[in-house]
């Protein structure tokens, strides 16, 4: 009942205003303000003000949430340890020998295409200094003439 009283006074109260805004030329503020205003009132008539208030004031109702919550803690709780691997079985023994198919099909494939050419144990190439570094571009303008 008091939840009903205040929408009432709300949607009065902005009516209110939005009668003042429309005296004052500005229409569409004063519509959109009669708008937001006849919101409460409409909430009251279609009865979700009562079953809100009904629900608020109710212990089951917050009993509920905190069991919601907890499981929701829970929840992030056990993936956060499953992605630090916490939870996890040990891998099992690798057979003697090797398992034929488990090597990698080509060893050299992690070695970046760019910097060593594919060649293993080769240094890499000293850093190219700051004035050389427009030398590709210089080349392409003059390349056409620029």
């Amino acid at each position: 009942m008091l939840a009903e009283t205040i929408c009432s006074a709300v949607s009065a109260a902005g009516l209110g205003i939005a009668a003042v805004t429309a005296y004052r030329k500005r229409f569409l503020a004063a519509t959109r303000i009669a708008a937001y205003s006849l919101v409460p009132v409409g909430l009251v008539l279609t009865g979700v003000v009562e079953w809100v208030s009904g629900m608020v004031f109710r212990p089951t109702v917050w009993i509920g949430f905190g069991l919601l919550g907890l499981a929701w803690v829970l929840f992030m709780t056990t993936r956060a340890v499953e992605r630090r691997g916490v939870g996890r079985a040990e891998k099992p023994p690798k057979p003697a020998g090797g398992a034929p198919g488990r090597e990698a099909v080509a060893p050299g494939a992690s070695v970046p295409s760019l910097g060593t050419g594919g060649r293993q144990g080769a240094e890499p190439a000293p850093a190219a200094a700051p004035a050389d570094d427009f030398s590709d571009i210089e080349a392409i303008l003059k390349k056409h003439g620029i």
